[in-house]
C-alpha cells in the first residue's frame, strides 16, 4: 500500500508557475506535504508490520492443522486397537464363562463327595455306638471297637472266639458273634472282610501248614458261622488270612504276641458304591 501526494505537489507547482502563490500559503502547503509525508511512511510501517503478523499466524495455524491431523490418525489407530480389543475380550469372556461353569460343577461334585463321605462316616459312628452299647463289660475286654478312615475295625481276640490252638470257634464266643452278626444285617449296604491275623511264633497242628494257613481257617470259620447260624448275606461277606504279617504289637513279649492274635471284622461301604461314585459326577439340575 503506497500513498499518492502527486494531486497536492502539482497543486504547488501550478500555484506557484502562475506566481500567484503567498510565502504564506507556501509554507501552509508544504507543512501539509511533510504531515501527509509522515503519514504515508506510518501507514507504511504498519502495513510491513501487519503483512509480517499474518506470516506468523499463517505459520500457526498450519502447524496447528497438522498437528489435529496427527491427533485425527492417533484417534482412528485407538479406535481400531479398542474394537480388536473388545473383540478379544468378548471371546476371552466366553472362555471365562465356560471355566467358571466348570469349576461351579467341579466344587459341586466335590461337595458331593464330601456329604457322601460324611454321611458314611455319621452311618459309621452309629453303627459303632449300636454295637459297643449292645455289648457287655466282659465283653468289650475281648472287643477292641474303631473307626479309621470311614471304616469300622471290629477286633475279637483268638482266646474269645477259638479252643485252644484250633480254629473251631469257641461257645463263648456264640454271644459276641450274634449281637455282630446283628448290627451286620441291619446295614446291608456294607461289606464285611474277616481278617485272620496271627503271632510270629511257628504252628505244629496237623493238617495246618503254616500261619498263613491258620489265619485263614479262623477268618473262615467266623464267616460261616455268621452265615450259617446268624443269617448273614454269604454274598457280602469275605474271609481272608494275613497270617503274622500284620502285627499291631511287638511279637517278642507275650503281651504283644496276645494283641497279635486277633482277628477283625471290617465293615465298610460296598465297593461297587465308591466306583460309582468316583466314575461319574452328580447330575445337574
Amino acid at each position: 500500500m503506497k500513498l499518492s501526494i502527486f494531486p497536492v505537489a502539482a497543486l504547488v507547482v501550478i500555484w506557484m508557475s502562475q506566481g500567484c502563490v503567498s510565502t504564506k500559503k507556501y509554507k501552509d502547503l508544504q507543512a501539509n506535504y511533510d504531515s501527509l509525508q509522515s503519514q504515508k511512511n506510518e501507514l507504511n510501517k504498519q502495513f510491513q508490520t501487519g503483512q509480517q503478523g499474518l506470516a506468523g499466524t499463517t505459520s500457526r495455524v498450519k502447524s496447528l492443522e497438522e498437528q489435529l491431523a496427527a491427533e485425527r490418525s492417533n484417534v482412528t489407530a485407538l479406535q481400531a486397537a479398542l474394537d480388536k480389543c473388545l473383540t478379544s475380550t468378548g471371546q476371552g469372556n466366553v472362555n471365562i464363562s465356560k471355566l467358571v461353569d466348570e469349576i461351579n460343577t467341579s466344587n459341586k461334585y466335590i461337595q458331593h463327595l464330601v456329604n457322601t463321605k460324611n454321611k458314611s462316616d455319621s452311618l459309621n459312628l452309629v453303627l459303632t455306638n449300636n454295637l459297643t452299647r449292645s455289648l457287655s463289660r466282659e465283653e468289650m475286654g475281648d472287643v477292641n471297637v474303631q473307626v479309621l478312615k470311614g471304616v469300622v475295625y471290629i477286633s475279637l481276640s483268638d482266646n474269645m472266639l477259638y479252643k485252644s490252638g484250633s480254629y473251631e470257634i469257641s461257645d463263648k464266643a456264640g454271644a459276641t458273634l450274634s449281637k455282630i452278626a446283628k448290627i451286620i444285617t441291619d446295614y446291608k449296604d456294607y461289606d464285611v472282610l474277616i481278617e485272620g491275623n496271627t503271632d510270629a511264633v511257628p504252628i505244629t497242628l496237623p493238617n495246618i501248614r503254616n500261619n498263613w494257613d491258620l489265619s485263614a481257617l479262623r477268618a473262615s470259620s467266623v464267616v460261616q458261622v455268621l452265615q450259617k447260624t446268624y443269617g448273614v448275606d454269604p454274598k457280602r461277606l469275605t474271609a481272608g488270612g494275613r497270617g503274622e504279617y500284620n502285627p499291631i504289637a511287638d511279637n517278642s513279649t507275650d503281651a504283644g504276641k496276645t494283641k497279635n492274635r486277633r482277628t477283625q471284622i471290617i465293615i465298610t461301604p460296598k465297593l461297587d458304591q465308591f466306583m460309582d461314585l468316583i466314575g461319574k459326577a452328580p447330575e445337574q439340575k
